[in-house]
């Protein structure tokens, strides 16, 4: 069978930023798993315009073709004031089609709260895009340090039931699309 392709995006761009530690960590436990096959698409490293442009940019049309090609999707998501970067809200508006029918997990980060907030409206943007959002979700805790022990039983658990479940929907929601288009 051919792997599913998942995106991870990593969606903070601020300096200083954890969640490209946290994307490292789950990425490596994400290419453990046969059938699977990752990329990381950070937003760090698209020029994106500080505002919505005539034309797409190189950079948009960049992103856009990635999420176009996955067949899946984590994001790894801060909590900013119980919600989510502007910088990822940004990201996900310059696709559309592209989310339709493919299924959404979600690592989240934050302080006591394990990101969940942004999570909550992270839900609510994907499903306005007819994207199917995962129930389980990785909550990293900062305030008990990054994914490292003792939090690590529970994130590597949390970690294997997110992507169980985003492999059962991703080639079921893979089948689905080959066998009638979605339309919205």
């Amino acid at each position: 069978m051919t792997p599913l392709h998942v995106a991870v995006i990593v969606g903070s761009t601020r300096e200083g930023r954890a969640g490209k530690e946290v994307a490292r960590w789950f990425v490596a436990r994400a290419r453990q798993r046969s059938g699977l096959a990752v990329t990381v698409l950070d937003l760090v490293d698209y020029d994106f315009p500080a505002s919505w442009p005539a034309e797409a940019t190189p950079a948009m049309r960049s992103f856009t073709a990635a999420v176009g090609q996955a067949e899946a999707f984590v994001v790894v998501t801060p909590e900013y004031n119980h919600s989510f970067p502007a910088s990822l809200k940004q990201a996900i508006d310059y696709a559309y089609d592209e989310w339709q029918a493919k299924p959404v997990g979600f690592v989240s980060y934050g302080c006591g709260s394990l990101g969940l907030h942004a999570v909550d409206q992270l839900r609510t943007v994907f499903t306005a895009l007819h994207a199917m959002t995962v129930r389980d979700v990785v909550g990293v805790d900062l305030l008990c340090g990054r994914p490292a022990p003792p939090a690590e039983d529970r994130l590597g658990r949390d970690a294997a039931v997110l992507l169980d479940q985003l492999a059962w929907w991703g080639l079921a929601l893979r089948e689905a699309r080959a066998a009638r288009p979605y339309v919205s």
